[in-house]
């Protein structure tokens, strides 16, 4: 005999439908904006796929990608209004529900990759537990998950090892208050460039320099018309897997730890992918012609790191409280 079960369908929170037992008895519709074989979509896939295995079908995670559910800001508002039951993307997306969310894409508050998901697990980290609070009074959502995407640096023409190096010289810069205050601190001029026209800005010198991740400073063949890559590994890109609170609510508890579990651990897996997008990316690059500066080589990354947050401190003041919690995770 056929029960009734409650699942999460297009464009409702909850939806009665008529399932066998052996089927999955929660459904939850995740959404997200990566492509094809893109990290994060791997990260969905994976977590999608032990989750089910898990939970001996218990809760089934259907996975859209590539937009299909509408882009950025389509996705907040569905999972805020529970026509979407998941999704994911950068911290820094939720604040139009909370801008203090953004305290979580702070240049130089992560030591490294390892640190910046501690820092961002729900489970343990007294910053995120505090945001979770608010997300859930103001927006009826929460962030149950974190994964790494990337760390940016800087490139230029010239070689840079200290804020002094770029004083006065027009970078290009997301035209985002944080990116701007970033490259204000690291004591250049924010320049607004689209990424269509990075290139060409950076051929012509109406910028010297740009900041952003390996695989897109290969893609965008930034190597025609750079010579440096300073390895400041100013952001840690992490990206956050939140979700609609009145479906977390009512998936069972014991179901819900399998999840975060799940979700941390393939949270881990996407640090080695890192790792090998890493070093391929960099020898490509060096056989085109770039050349990496280090530490070693005197990048002075203590330096960057005090201007850069002494300028955050002053734009952001009210972050103080949040930046000083995930500094003290361990």
């Amino acid at each position: 005999m056929l029960n009734w079960k409650w699942l999460l369908a297009p464009g409702l929170a909850i939806l009665p439908l008529m399932t066998a037992p052996a089927d999955a008895q929660i459904k939850l519709r995740y959404a997200h904006v990566g492509v094809a074989n893109a990290p994060q979509t791997l990260y969905a896939d994976e977590v999608a796929k032990l989750v089910k295995e898990r939970t001996q079908g218990r809760v089934e995670i259907q996975v859209f990608a590539n937009s299909q559910l509408g882009g950025v800001a389509e996705m907040v508002d569905g999972v805020k209004s529970g026509a979407i039951a998941m999704g994911h993307h950068d911290f820094a997306s939720l604040g139009r529900i909370l801008p203090t969310t953004a305290v979580f894409n702070t240049p130089f508050v992560y030591r490294d990759a390892e640190h910046s998901l501690r820092a961002t697990d729900a489970r343990v980290s007294p910053a995120l537990q505090g945001i979770n609070k608010e997300l859930v009074e103001k927006g009826g959502m929460r962030i149950v998950g974190s994964f790494f995407q990337g760390t940016r640096h800087l490139t230029s023409k010239e070689k840079v090892l200290t804020p002094a190096d770029m004083k006065g010289k027009k970078y290009r810069g997301v035209p985002v208050k944080l990116w701007s205050s970033m490259l204000t601190g690291m004591g250049a001029i924010a320049t607004p460039v689209e990424v269509s026209e990075l290139a060409t800005a950076l051929a012509t010198g109406l910028v010297v320099g740009q900041e952003n991740p390996l695989p897109n400073i290969f893609n965008l063949k930034l190597f025609e018309v750079q010579k440096f890559v300073m390895l400041t590994g100013h952001m840690q890109s992490v990206l956050s897997v939140f979700v609609n609170e009145r479906v977390w609510q009512g998936i069972p508890a014991a179901d819900r730890k399998i999840i975060e579990d799940t979700m941390a651990e393939v949270g881990q897996k996407t640090l080695a992918w890192d790792k090998e997008s890493f070093d391929r990316y960099r020898k490509e690059l060096e056989a085109k012609g770039m050349t990496f500066i280090e530490q070693k080589d005197g990048l002075d990354l203590a330096a960057f790191r005090k201007a850069v947050l002494d300028q955050i401190a002053k734009d952001f003041p009210d972050w103080t409280g949040y930046i000083s919690q995930i500094e003290a995770v361990k």
